[in-house]
């Protein structure tokens, strides 16, 4: 059974007083089944997991180097994410893709490294709006999953999450049936490549614009295992209400 996954992603947001929450998430999660990880910014991940510590909540970073050292100003290592105390990573996010120009060899060699040091990668796909009206988003899903997943992918050390680009902090989301024809293809592509026990295993979290009053509707859909949520992450009034929608799914 797929422990159901609500992952935050506060981007280059938040505070350290903000950390504050997590003390709000880890008591809401007494009474639900859904497994919460928050990804706050590089400079407040170790105070995140010393006030997370002794609690359900997990702490994620929000993007790793693909080498365990070296001459790379600025960049941190997955080794460095795991000492500090971290389990979880978000790879290729459709902001680090565009902004960064990373390609699907960069997240899969990420990915990697997060492997190698513990970590569990969450890693982003998605189309464009230009892909969906074109009409080639499994397309584009087919080949980011072929370029973005090494070998050796499993439930353990992989969370696959599916972001429309078009509906990340936009408001839109994909119609019900846009996230289930999407998620039943990543599964069945999972299968074809690693295998149904590898397939079954993988948790897959729909990402774009999850809020309080739609995440509910989209928990039902079949395929969907949690969410990977922006904004809504930052605050216990958005993202416990969230969490419990996931957890009564």
């Amino acid at each position: 059974m797929r422990r159901k996954l609500a992952a935050g992603n506060w981007k280059m947001n938040g505070t350290l007083a903000g950390l504050d929450m997590l003390a709000d998430v880890a008591a809401a999660m007494d009474s639900t089944a859904a497994e919460a990880v928050i990804c706050p910014p590089a400079p407040y991940l170790l105070p995140a997991v010393t006030k997370a510590q002794g609690t359900p909540v997990g702490i994620g970073a929000q993007d790793c180097h693909a080498e365990p050292k070296g001459a790379f100003t600025g960049d941190i290592s997955a080794s460095m994410i795991k000492e500090v105390g971290a389990t979880y990573v978000i790879l290729g996010h459709s902001e680090r893709r565009d902004a960064y120009g990373e390609t699907d060899a960069d997240v899969a060699a990420k990915a990697q490294a997060a492997w190698n040091a513990g970590l569990t990668a969450i890693i982003c796909i998605g189309e464009s709006e230009a892909d969906r009206s074109a009409g080639t988003t499994l397309d584009v899903i087919a080949e980011q999953l072929a370029g973005s997943l090494p070998d050796g992918c499993t439930g353990e050390n992989t969370v696959l999450a599916y972001e429309p680009i078009w509906a990340i902090g936009t408001g839109k989301i994909p119609t019900l049936d846009q996230i289930v024809e999407v998620h039943d293809f990543i599964r069945a592509t999972l299968a074809e490549r690693f295998g149904t026990d590898v397939s079954d295993a993988l948790r897959l979290l729909y990402g774009g614009s999850v809020k309080p009053d739609n995440a509910a509707e989209i928990f039902k859909v079949d395929n969907v295992d949690g969410a990977l949520i922006g904004g809504a992450s930052l605050t216990p009034a958005d993202f416990i209400p969230i969490l419990q929608a996931l957890s009564a799914a």
